[in-house]
């Protein structure tokens, strides 16, 4: 597993919109159907990277916390099928219901919100605020496979308690760190 960091697109970047197929309620969802007036968390995952798997359980308890104080999530998989075949919709569907994902699970075919988001790993996590403008792009925690630091999700916590209670998200950020996105060539 070839540990990638984030890119890190610009604080204040407005979100690109899109409209993708989700692979739960199979029908296509658009950014601004799906945008929160407090916050909105995308989330670049897939179903195959070690990387998000070490995070899927405390992932589930965050969104289970924040989307009853009005914070959307939206996961995005926007990986070459064709040589990974694990991050099909098919089995995209069918690993969300395994975690218990209740976010849209919208899947990237041609990788160009990958390449508008400059996403560059999985996981890959940006919020955006009511305004759709970007105030904390960069990792879920501090917890990687293999290390000893519990995965808590700490730094997506801090981003929206400060978002919610109204407060500046602190620019210090630190990098994702994840499997690359999976490029068609």
């Amino acid at each position: 597993m070839a540990a990638t960091p984030s890119i890190m697109l610009p604080l204040g970047t407005k979100a690109p919109d899109f409209n993708l197929f989700d692979t739960i309620s199979n029908r296509n969802c658009s950014l601004t159907d799906m945008k929160s007036d407090c916050a909105t968390v995308i989330m670049f995952i897939c179903n195959h990277c070690p990387y998000v798997k070490h995070i899927n359980r405390e992932l589930v308890k965050v969104v289970e916390e924040f989307v009853p104080q009005g914070v959307s999530f939206i996961g995005i998989n926007s990986n070459d099928i064709e040589n990974y075949p694990e991050d099909s919709p098919e089995n995209m569907k069918k690993n969300a219901k395994q975690q218990g994902y209740s976010f849209p699970y919208l899947f990237d075919s041609t990788q160009e919100v990958a390449k508008a988001y400059q996403a560059a790993c999985t996981p890959d996590f940006y919020i955006f605020d009511k305004d759709l403008k970007l105030v904390y792009r960069g990792q879920f925690d501090d917890s990687r496979p293999g290390n000893t630091i519990k995965t808590d999700g700490m730094d997506i916590r801090i981003a929206l308690n400060n978002i919610i209670a109204d407060r500046k998200v602190d620019t210090l950020q630190k990098p994702s760190i994840g499997c690359n996105i999976k490029w068609k060539y």
